[in-house]
Order: structure tokens, then C-alpha cells, then sequence
């Protein structure tokens, strides 16, 4: 069906008077989309348009909407993200009102973006060319111009500044304060230059404060800097001082207990300090401090909390002040710094082990601004500390970390222990090795050999206390070839149970028209493929031997795609998909297949169009083509015949009974649900369909693949056809009467995580998750491996076991999944020790050693993914005692108090004999 022109007339002063097309603007766009994605520069404009609007558009031009929509869409329009085959009416205006914050507190009348928005689900990105041509069709606004900038030292990554640098301006003449927005990477001269001139006033006879926390840290007067370079942080305060600075709140930078400047000398006073002893070892985990002068990055990581609260006794029980949404940052880090390992060396003299030269390092300045944290954290006296100079070496050398949206704390975990490894790697020139193939070779002996050859390359403290080995093997499925190698890890990610199977929702038609559709729900593995499910289905629905279930995917009321391959992973199978399986007999599985698709005709809903206008409904049919098959009356006739169990007087009162909610119980043992006709008794099937065929009264056209065009159906006319036929199935008023129509219109989808009540799930073991983690299963069809005897990509199995393990286990609980349109997280309780951990028998390499563990710190994640929030619980390591650490709030914990279902991260230590 073809889309008319939108009708929109242009406003005086545009290029044009005359409105393009749908798809011209589509093409247009997408071409100017193209161009901009290979010219990406620096600089490059961009502008912010709100997705409730911008997907109006998408649905116009007939382009695909993106996977999720934003929140305010409606339920009906989640799942229409293929080209509309009703008309759409224009978007209007451009409207971005729903992303803006009215009004503007701002001196100059900058617009503010609403906070944590998210791109593709509240906004979109577009390019100042598609900007220009979407603004001269359709006017509106606001116009919300971004600049293109770049981030990261070692891989320079390009992203667009949706949000700018906000800064608090107190004068100090009146106390005012006003709102100044500038990039992150505007220099201090910009900065300078707009405010004196917003004040009305010459730079010579005033000085700008870096005014964090409301305590003066330094006068901004390199005017070379970047705001980015020298740590300021969104909301923060700066100071206005006219006629020169005070003196006024100085002490703020008399920092005694800063340790270690983030660009040091390459002294060992400049990362020592502290008293060691001859042996080398330090005299005690209560760092006292050093006679060093502070320096600005020394200066950032003061908090103003500390002359509000009670200085603390005891190094090690200071909190991080968080800087906005780094909560996670600041639980992974203390669960890091209460770590025995790394707490004794970085309170020594590790400058000597510094890796500046590694490329694969951050030239030492994660390590040394790690180290200088964990120093003022283990000092005595210290309450609070805002970590604004790692927060700004964290976002130069992970731009993934930059700016103020919620992360996660294992992501953060795995590139900190991964940088402070090259950061510290004493190994300056790595040699080169060439993996040698396992051959049948004794375990122990290719396990020695992997692990000669790691050290050899990395050699750290993290790889010291860190590392562990466990054991990889790969079956290939169709040759049988055996792979086994030997790989080092820094933490066990572990599935909770409840996430190695999944349940998975079909809805069950009747190709022969022999029975309602009936939705079955089944488990199967969650790695596992398409054959599973189906084996599962036919048990299910209890399929006769000479009968095939054909699986498909309904989108859109069209079949989206047949699931014709076997091996085909069900990851691929989403839980707000629906899926469908039609019983077909093998004897006609050679014949052609008619799908039939559903259309109703409605009132059209849009002014520029009167009438009534066709739109698609429900779910399509399908069927063989039997051997006679020749012309238009075959498949009225085969049409006739699937609708018969439909018909309002086929009684359906035994099929609503055995159905509770719209699902059918696995554990169902009546045979009823193993005869199709059980269903109904009262009526002669075959007499139904006798009646049908005599009198068919359907209005039939025949489409091609996409649905785009439509041609009668006459029932003595011959049909050319091949593999495949679709026709579309008019309803009127008289099928209306004849039919029940809620069969195929309400289906469940494959998982009604978003429609069903969440229930606490029962407790599992550490134990229960070690061993899921350890269970064969098949690759993901993403993550194939190339098998050197087929010379092909195959879906191997693979089966990990522990091979040695390290002094400090790290235990990462997978609680969070997530899916196209969905992100779940598993509030799962699982149950850990506290003490004594053996994992001895797990650890296949025979060597004789106990694997006993304690629990020391535990990451913890509250609430959901969008408004979660992280806390972190450690053990003091000179007492026995837990605290906890919520942001820069620090408090005594019962040992019994520690395990909740919050646990996400677990922090383990050896015991030694």
C-alpha cells in the first residue's frame, strides 16, 4: 500500500512550498546521515531531538524505529518497529519540549537538558546537515546544538557532549550565584571570558576560584587548561573575587595528608613517604602522613565533610564523597583498597615497579593515582575524600567511565585490576611465544607450559595475587576435534541457576484446522538452539508422528521470520517476541506454504484522510498446499478449512477450561491435551468443513514478500506460485459475526517478565552458581569456534574447570540480563560463606594444596538498573570487624547482617596454612 504525500505546508521562508514525499525525506536523511558517519571530526555539530518526536518521523517516512521506545509510548507501539502498511499521518512541529526543563536559571537563558536521559530511549543524535533539512519541513524546536568531541589517551574515542559542564558562580560581593554551562574541554580562558564578561568587569582586577565543596582549592588562572584537566565536576561551585583574592577559607588547601602528586618526580619520596621498615615491609596499615608539599591534585581530594564530622582513629575507615552517580565507583574502590595485598604495597615505595613505557599501560598514572587514593583512605584522621583527580584519570584513560551516568562496579573492577596489571608489569620487553597445540599431552604439562608463558609477558602484583588459571575445552559437533587450552582470569563471573534455563512461551496452530491455537510454555537451556525447543514443544503438545512443527516469530502481525535452522541458538529468541508453531503434516511438507494474514477494515484516524482504511490484526495462518492445488478456489478452500475451529458455533467452552491464564501447565498429565479434537465433541468437524468449501465468501489478495502489493483473487484463476504464497484475508462485518477473533489476537509473548508480579525466589548456594559455571554448554551462535579439522566456524561445546586459583578470588554474581527491549536484573538471595570457603574440590590439578577462603569485602547493588545504587561492605584488616561503606557515609556492621541479596561482587582471601 502506497503512503500519500503528508500534506504539511512549509512556513514563509522556507526552501521549499511544496511538501516531499516520505520516502524523499527518508533518502535524503539517510544519505546525509552516511556522509556525516565518515567525516567524523572534532568538532562536528550534532543536535539533540527528543525520540518521542523523532520516531513520529521514522513512522511517516516508513524507516525502522529503534528497539526500544521512549517511556511515554504507549504498549501498542512496541512492537512496530517494521514499515507501517497503514497510512501514518506527519509528525508536526519538531517538539522538544518533553526533554527540556522549562524555563532556564541560567544567566544567559541556556536551555537545560533534562538529567540522566538516555540516548535512543528519550533522545536522539542527529547531524547539523539532517538537523537543517528536518528544521526547513517542519520548523519547531528548540534547537539543542552538541559539539563532537573526543576522549581517551591510548584509543581516542569520539562521542557528542549531550550535556554540558554546569557550574554554580557565586560572587562574593553579594553572595549571588548563577548557572554558567560550558563544555568540559573550554579552556580556563573561556571560562574567564565569559564570566567577566556576563559581570560586567576586566580580568586584571578579578580571580576565579575553584570553589569544590565550597571551600577555595586553587584560582584558576592557567588559562591554558581544560575544565576537564583541572577536575571540575558538574554542579560544582567556582568563586567570583573582585579587587583580589582572600585569604578567606584557605585551609581547605593546607592538605597534610595528601601523599602522592598524580604527575610525580620520579623520586621514591614522591610515592613512598611512609615509615618502612628495613625488611621493607610497612610499620603499620595507619598511614601517619608525609612531610610533602600538597599540590593541586593533592588539594581534589579533600572533602569539606571533614570538618563537619568526627575525625576517624583508625586509617581505613574514610568514605568517598560521591561526585554524581559514581556510587559505583566508589563501591568497587573500597572493596580494592581494603584488599591486604594491595594495601601493603602501595603504602610502601612502589615506584620502581612503575611501567611508564607500556603501550598497553596507562604510563603509570592509573597505578600512581590508585596508590595516592589508597594512601589518603588509609590515613589517619581522614573522614571524607572526594576523588575528583582518579575520577579524571579514570575518564582519560576510560572514556566509557566519563561523564555522570550509574556503571556498573564489575566493569569498573575489570579495567582497574586490568590497568593496574600494566601499570605495573615489571616485564618492560615481552618475548614471543607460539602456542603450541595440546596433542594429547598430559594436563599438568600443557598447564605449566600456558602458565611459563604468561608470566613470562606479565609479571605484577595483580598477576601475583590476582590471577588464577582454569582449563578450556571445546568439542567440536560435527568432527569431534578436541581443543584444550589453558587461560589465566582475574575474577570468576558466575550465572545464577535460576538464568541457565529459561522458560520460553509458543503459541500452537493447527494447519490443518483440526484444533484451537493453544499457548504451551516449556524450559529449555538458555544457551541451548531451535532443536531443543521444538523437542520440548512435541512433548508438549503431545505432535503426532507424521506431523512437523513449523516455528516462527510474529512481528507486526506478519510472520518476521521461520526458524529454519536447528542449530540456531533460542538466545536469539527474545522475551517480548512472540512465537508461534504450526503443526503441519510431513506428508505435504514438500508443497507450498499459504500464509495468511489478517487485515480488518477500520476507520481511518487521521483528518487528512476520510474513510476507512485497512490495517493488519492478529496472528497469520499457515498451511499446506495439498497435491491438487491449481487455482484461487484451492485456497479459499484451504482457507475455509483452517478457520473452521474459529467459528463462534464451535464450541469453545472445554478449550477456555483448559487453559488457566492464557498458559497451559507442563505438568499437565490429562490426556485431553494430547487430542485436538477433545476440545469440542458437539460438533462434526468434517462437516463444518464440508459446508465451507460449498459456499467460500472470503475476500482473498495475493501479496508479494513484503506486503506492498495486493491482487484479487479469483477462484477460477490459475496461481503461479512457488515455495511460499501470502495472501491477505479482508474480514467484514459477516466474518466478524461468523468468527471468534480473540484466538488470534492475544498472544503471550515468550516471557511475561514485564506483565507478571515479581516473586522473591527461593535461596541458592555459592556453590549452586560455581557448579553452573562450570557445566558444559554450547557457544552462542555470536560466539563460534573455528574448528581447525572442519576448516569451519561450528557451535562447539565447551566445558571450563578450575585449574589454580589465586590468594584473592573475586566472585562476579550475574545478576543483571539484558534483551533488546528489557534489562532485568535477578534480586536472586544467594547464600555465601563467610568463612572457610573450600573450593579444593573444584580445582582439577591434583596439586595436594587446601583452597580455603575467607570473605573480606562484598560490592552490593541496590534496587534496579535505571535508579540502583551501590554500597560496599568491608572487613577492617587489623580487627574483626565489618563496616559499611555508603558513599562518604561509614558505619560498623554485624557480621550477620552482611548477607543480603544485594551481593553482587565477592571478595575472597586464602587462608594460609
Amino acid at each position: 500500500m502506497t503512503v500519500p504525500a503528508s500534506g504539511f505546508t512549509m512556513e514563509n521562508g522556507g526552501s521549499s512550498c511544496l511538501p516531499l514525499p516520505p520516502d524523499v525525506e527518508n533518502r535524503i536523511v539517510t544519505d546525509l546521515g552516511k556522509e556525516s558517519e565518515s567525516n567524523l571530526q572534532e568538532g562536528n555539530l550534532y543536535y539533540v531531538v527528543s525520540n518521542r518526536w523523532f520516531r513520529r518521523w521514522q513512522l511517516y517516512v516508513g524507516q525502522p524505529t529503534e528497539e526500544f521506545s521512549s517511556k511515554d509510548h504507549s504498549s501498542d507501539s512496541q512492537h512496530c518497529n517494521m514499515v507501517p502498511s497503514n497510512v501514518v499521518e506527519t509528525p508536526g512541529p519538531i517538539d522538544n519540549s518533553d526533554i527540556v526543563i522549562n524555563g532556564s536559571d541560567s544567566e544567559n537563558n541556556d536551555l537545560e537538558l533534562k538529567r540522566f536521559l538516555e540516548e535512543r530511549r528519550d533522545y536522539v543524535l542527529v547531524p547539523s546537515a539532517v538537523w537543517e533539512k528536518l528544521y526547513d519541513w517542519y520548523k519547531g524546536g528548540p534547537p539543542l546544538p552538541r559539539k563532537l568531541i573526543s576522549q581517551g589517551v591510548t584509543q581516542k574515542n569520539f562521542y557528542v557532549e549531550v550535556y554540558l559542564l554546569c557550574l554554580k558562580l557565586i560572587d562574593s560581593r553579594d553572595g549571588s550565584e548563577c548557572i554558567i554551562r560550558l563544555s568540559k574541554k573550554a579552556t580556563v580562558f573561556d571560562l574567564r571570558e565569559k564570566v567577566f564578561a556576563l559581570k560586567g568587569i576586566k580580568q586584571e582586577k578579578a580571580c576565579i576560584w575553584d570553589y569544590f565543596n565550597q571551600h577555595k582549592q586553587s584560582i584558576l588562572d592557567a588559562t591554558s587548561q581544560t575544565l576537564e584537566e583541572l577536575n571540575l565536576q558538574m554542579d560544582q561551585h567556582i568563586l567570583l573575587e573582585v579587587d583580589g583574592p582572600t585569604q578567606t577559607g584557605m585551609d581547605a588547601t593546607r592538605n597534610e595528608l595528601a601523599l602522592v602528586a598524580l604527575e610525580p618526580s620520579r623520586s621514591s619520596l614522591s610515592i613512598a613517604g611512609g615509615p618502612v621498615m628495613s625488611n621493607g615491609h610497612s610499620s603499620s596499615y595507619g598511614y601517619q602522613g608525609s612531610s610533602l608539599s600538597s599540590s593541586v591534585s593533592d588539594m581534589d581530594d579533600r572533602s569539606d565533610l571533614s570538618n563537619t564530622a568526627k575525625k576517624r582513629e583508625k586509617g581505613g575507615l574514610a568514605g568517598l564523597q560521591n561526585l554524581g552517580n559514581t556510587c559505583f565507583m566508589n563501591s568497587a574502590l573500597q572493596c580494592l583498597v581494603h584488599t591486604p595485598p594491595l594495601v601493603e604495597y602501595f603504602l610502601q615505595d612502589y615506584s620502581e615497579e612503575i611501567n611508564a613505557d607500556n603501550p598497553l599501560g596507562m604510563h603509570g598514572e592509573l597505578a600512581i593515582a590508585f596508590g595516592d587514593l589508597l594512601r589518603k583512605l588509609w590515613s589517619l584522621g581522614q573522614t571524607t575524600i572526594a576523588p575528583r583527580a582518579f575520577k579524571g584519570k579514570l575518564a582519560r584513560f576510560a572514556p566509557q567511565f566519563s561523564g555522570y551516568n550509574q556503571h556498573d562496579s564489575q566493569e569498573l573492577l575489570a579495567f582497574l585490576l586490568d590497568g593496574l596489571h600494566e601499570d605495573l608489569n615489571r616485564v618492560k620487553r615481552k618475548p614471543y611465544f607460539e602456542t603450541k597445540d595440546y596433542d594429547g599431552r598430559p594436563d599438568a604439562e600443557v598447564a605449566d607450559e600456558c602458565w611459563r608463558y604468561h608470566r613470562a609477558r606479565n609479571d605484577s602484583l595483580i598477576v601475583d595475587v590476582c590471577q588464577g588459571q582454569y582449563k578450556s575445552t571445546l568439542v567440536c559437533p560435527v568432527c569431534g576435534k578436541i581443543s584444550i587450552t589453558f587461560d589465566p582470569f582475574m575474577y570468576l563471573s558466575l550465572p545464577l541457576p535460576s538464568t541457565v534455563t529459561r522458560s520460553v512461551t509458543v503459541t500452537v496452530f493447527y494447519g490443518d484446522g483440526s484444533g484451537l491455537p493453544m499457548p504451551y510454555t516449556v524450559t529449555v537451556q538458555r544457551h541451548g538452539c531451535i532443536k531443543d525447543l521444538t523437542l520440548a514443544l512435541t512433548i508438549a503438545c503431545c505432535l503426532k508422528n507424521d506431523e512437523n512443527l513449523l516455528l516462527a516469530e510474529v512481528y507486526d502481525h506478519r510472520i518476521y521470520k521461520y526458524f529454519d535452522n536447528p542449530l540456531e541458538s533460542v538466545t536469539s529468541i527474545k522475551d517480548e517476541e512472540y512465537l508461534v508453531a504450526y503443526r503441519l503434516p510431513k506428508s505435504e511438507s514438500g508443497r507450498p506454504k499459504l500464509e495468511i494474514i489478517h487485515r480488518s477494515l477500520e476507520r481511518c484516524s487521521t483528518d487528512r484522510l476520510k474513510g476507512m482504511e485497512r490495517k493488519l490484526f492478529g496472528t497469520p495462518l499457515v498451511t499446506y498446499l495439498g497435491e491438487e492445488f491449481r487455482s484461487g478456489a484451492d485456497i479459499n478452500a484451504a482457507v475455509s478449512k483452517i478457520l473452521v475451529p474459529l467459528k463462534r458455533t464451535y464450541s469453545s467452552t472445554k478449550a477456555h477450561s483448559s487453559k488457566e491464564n492464557g498458559f497451559v501447565s507442563e505438568m499437565n498429565d490429562e490426556p485431553a491435551n494430547c487430542s485436538p479434537r477433545s476440545v469440542s465433541q458437539s460438533i462434526d468437524i468434517e462437516e463444518e468443513e464440508t459446508s465451507f468449501e460449498k459456499e467460500p465468501s472470503f475476500q482473498l489478495l495475493l501479496t508479494d514478500d513484503r506486503g506492498l502489493s495486493c491482487k484479487p483473487i479469483d477462484k477460477d484463476s490459475a496461481i503461479k506460485y512457488g515455495p511460499l504464497i501470502k495472501v491477505f484475508l479482508d474480514w467484514t462485518d459477516r466474518e466478524h459475526e461468523l468468527y471468534d477473533m480473540s484466538y488470534i489476537k492475544d498472544l503471550p509473548p515468550v516471557h511475561q517478565t514485564r506483565f507478571m508480579k515479581k516473586t522473591r525466589q527461593e535461596a541458592i548456594s555459592l556453590f549452586s552458581c560455581l557448579e553452573a559455571f562450570l557445566t558444559e554448554e554450547p557457544l552462542g551462535p555470536d560466539d563460534m569456534w573455528y574448528c581447525p579439522r572442519c576448516k569451519e566456524h561450528r557451535q562447539a561445546t565447551k566445558k571450563l574447570d578450575l585449574w589454580k586459583l589465586p590468594e584473592i578470588i573475586v566472585f562476579h554474581l550475574k545478576r543483571f540480563s539484558y534483551s533488546r527491549y528489557l534489562k532485568n536484573k535477578l534480586d536472586t538471595f544467594v547464600d555465601f560463606p563467610i568463612h572457610n570457603l573450600d573450593l579444593s574440590k573444584y580445582v582439577k590439578s591434583n596439586d595436594g594444596k587446601s583452597y580455603l577462603y575467607n570473605l573480606y569485602a562484598i560490592s552490593n547493588h541496590y534496587g534496579g538498573l535505571g535508579g540502583g545504587h551501590y554500597t560496599a561492605y568491608a572487613k577492617l584488616i587489623d580487627e574483626k570487624r565489618w563496616y559499611h561503606f555508603d558513599d562518604s557515609h561509614v558505619s560498623p556492621v554485624g557480621e550477620e547482617e552482611i548477607k543480603t541479596s544485594a551481593a553482587y561482587l565477592l571478595f575472597y582471601q586464602r587462608v594460609e596454612n
